[in-house]
């Protein structure tokens, strides 16, 4: 592992993804998948202990609600993780940071905000575009 000093922020003066900027971004995903699986644990023991039998219909409906919230919520966290577990293994493997449809360096700023990107904004806007054209094409029931 590197020395690393946590006030380091990656710069486009730098070669892009030297060791120092793979270690940042490892440790910020690992601090993100850490705080989610922590997240995802106290969801998942609330869960499992909140058994109780509401007696008014009201209390009961707006229990049942909350539950399939949190059971949505813990579905999208458990997608993200996966994310976040495919972006640790690109950095083990050398090819964290490059767009997979062009191959070109994804930008520091989007990658410092999204950390999962694994498209340059140019490739995501563009998937986006065809997206939503395969959306409009679809036949309306």
């Amino acid at each position: 592992m590197l020395p690393f000093n946590s006030d380091y922020k990656p710069s486009d003066d730098e070669e892009f993804m030297n060791p120092l900027q793979k270690e940042y971004f490892k440790r910020k995903l690992e601090a993100w998948r850490d705080s989610l699986l922590q997240d995802s644990t106290e969801a998942l023991n609330h869960l499992s202990t909140d058994q109780t039998t509401d007696i008014d219909l009201n209390d009961r409906a707006s229990s049942e609600t909350d539950r399939a919230l949190e059971l949505r919520t813990h579905d999208r966290a458990r997608k993200l993780l996966a994310k976040i577990n495919h972006a640790l293994h690109k950095i083990e493997d050398g090819t964290y940071g490059y767009c997979e449809a062009t191959g070109e360096p994804i930008s520091l700023k989007r990658l410092e905000a999204r950390p999962i990107a694994t498209l340059s904004i140019e490739a995501q806007e563009q998937h986006e575009r065809k997206e939503k054209i395969y959306r409009d094409d679809l036949p309306v029931d």
